[in-house]
């Protein structure tokens, strides 16, 4: 995108929203206030932090920059090494699919198929049958488990892919949130019993859990997706909701299907029961369709822990997810400091930066003399690097450095002697004071209401709501035409949610008691019939 198509997109509202400019900012740094104008604020973070650059050929489509893929890369490496431990081997498929098994399972394919991008020609010439990009694996895949799978002795089959796929979003593309192309796992796997399968529904949502709570410092609400929200063609499906305060949206972070028998009736994979085998009469074995699971996670997890996290300087890096987690600047340098002097700092800063290093810490030294300090600082601060240390003559007298924490702007002067231990210390500390900040947001919005009266007011202050619900479709469809509004200038309309409607986001795991669904009594807040759990509610992206 050009200098002038990002301050287009990232400062339209500037005319009408003058307190959205941040007054003073060079254009190197963030011009736009995130509690002003989001949309624009989350644009120009990722765009300036160097997360991401659009990319002019395809609209929709990004290039995720070394900063962003090293997050990726991080999340691969903890969740690749966790599903391995569970038995899961990664493998690779095609990204071709074609029409006829495309639309072999109706069901699954309908919620993709506006989405779903043709090859149509090769070269000059007309395909004759197009084939489709993937826009998730499960038709591309269950073929050759029926071929693989014959008997119980074969299960279960647990395969992962790390891939891209491609779903052609027409209207209001965000970059890492909805966009053309993105990257993610798809997990999908083949069970002996709906109880191995629900296990391992269980197990790799605590996983992907532990990648938004643990590596990013997002806190999530667990549960189940009410049937309407369910994936198509499956029995359940677990999910991740996060939350981003800034809009009072919720955003879908993972999700772990158990899809029942339903795709291998479709696909024919089954086996001998074990239980019923072939007899000496000549009876025939007894047939059994195996259980199956998927599940995914996606780049999209980028997105949402910049929403979370970043502020009006830029990315809040959480230490874990961090490139570099310590940058070393020189500082107090003036024209009186001799060259002997500058050496010594020079010095100091590079054995510091070693000794963190080989202690397992990410950091760098910035030693460039055609930029002043406070340049650095920014430059630094704007990339999100959890700790910066600054060191100077001055310094060096007193054997100490000034250590800045990016998330809360705190300063202090620390010992050099013994500066690994506490600066380990400290990014423990970063890591479990932004995940405690963001949860305590989070909780602080999730409102429990009674009445129907308090619903949409209660959207409307930017919150989700939590009501007894009787978890009909019929009642989940009113409930969101019922709590439409019109869009705010600083809201792209949704295709997916026109109006701007509340949806079921999940039936979260963990139920209130305060008060508590007492059945036979407890009615639902919309339609008035009997309740029976408390469902989380809110508008989303």
């Amino acid at each position: 995108m050009s200098n002038k198509a990002e301050k287009k997109v990232a400062s339209k509202k500037h005319t009408k929203k003058p307190d959205a400019h941040i007054e003073g900012a060079s254009q190197l740094g963030i011009e736009i206030r995130k509690e002003a104008n989001f949309s624009g604020w989350y644009t120009q973070v990722l765009k300036r932090s160097e997360m991401l650059e659009y990319y002019e050929e395809v609209s929709g489509c990004y290039i995720i920059r070394p900063l962003a893929y090293n997050i990726w890369e991080e999340i691969q490496s903890f969740f690749d090494a966790a599903i391995k431990k569970l038995g899961v081997e990664d493998t690779y498929f095609p990204m071709f699919v074609s029409q006829r098994q495309l639309e072999r399972e109706k069901d699954h394919v309908e919620g993709f198929a506006p989405e779903v991008a043709w090859v149509t020609k090769a070269g000059s010439s007309n395909i004759e049958n197009p084939v489709a990009i993937r826009p998730t694996s499960e038709t591309v895949m269950y073929p050759y488990f029926a071929k693989w799978i014959r008997t119980y002795r074969d299960l279960p089959l647990k395969l992962n892919q790390w891939c891209n796929v491609v779903r052609w979003e027409f209207k209001n593309p965000q970059p890492f949130i909805r966009t053309r192309e993105f990257l993610w796992q798809e997990g999908h796997t083949a069970h002996f019993t709906k109880e191995d399968a629900d296990i391992e529904v269980r197990e790799i949502l605590e996983l992907y859990r532990q990648v938004y709570e643990d590596m990013l410092a997002v806190p999530v609400i667990r549960g189940v997706k009410s049937e309407k929200e369910k994936f198509a063609g499956g029995l359940y499906t677990t999910t991740l909701e996060g939350f981003i305060p800034a809009t009072g949206r919720g955003v879908q972070a993972a999700t772990s299907h158990c899809l029942g028998q339903n795709f291998s009736k479709m696909f024919d994979i089954v086996i001998e029961d074990p239980n019923a085998p072939a007899g000496a009469d000549g009876k025939d074995a007894k047939k059994m369709y195996v259980w199956q699971n998927s599940w995914g996670l996606s780049t999209r997890s980028i997105g949402v822990m910049v929403m979370i996290h970043g502020d009006n300087k830029g990315l809040v890096l959480p230490p874990r997810v961090a490139a570099t987690q310590v940058i070393v600047i020189p500082c107090g340098i003036t024209s009186k400091t001799t060259d002997d002097d500058k050496k010594l700092v020079e010095k100091k800063i590079n054995d510091v930066v070693e000794e963190l290093k080989s202690a397992g810490i990410k950091a760098k030294a910035d030693l460039r003399e055609n930029y002043s300090p406070g340049y650095k600082f920014n430059h630094w601060e704007l990339k999100g690097v959890p700790i910066r240390l600054e060191i100077g003559p001055r310094d060096l007298s007193n054997q100490q450095s000034l250590m800045v924490r990016r998330d809360n702007g705190s300063k202090e002067p620390i010992p050099l002697e013994g500066i690994v231990s506490r600066i380990s210390d400290t990014l423990k500390i970063i890591q479990k004071d932004m995940f405690d900040r963001a949860k305590k947001v989070y909780d602080d919005h999730v409102k429990i209401v009674l009445k129907w009266e308090d619903f949409v007011p209660i959207l409307d202050g930017k919150n989700f709501a939590l009501i007894p619900w009787c978890e009909g479709e019929k009642c989940e469809d009113e409930i969101k035409e019922k709590s439409a509004r019109h869009i705010t200038e600083q809201e792209a309309e949704d295709e997916k949610a026109p109006s701007m409607g509340a949806k079921s986001l999940c039936i979260p795991f963990e139920q209130p008691d305060d008060p508590p669904i007492i059945p036979g009594e407890t009615k639902c807040v919309s339609c008035g019939t009997l309740a029976k759990r408390y469902a989380l509610f809110g508008r989303s992206y």
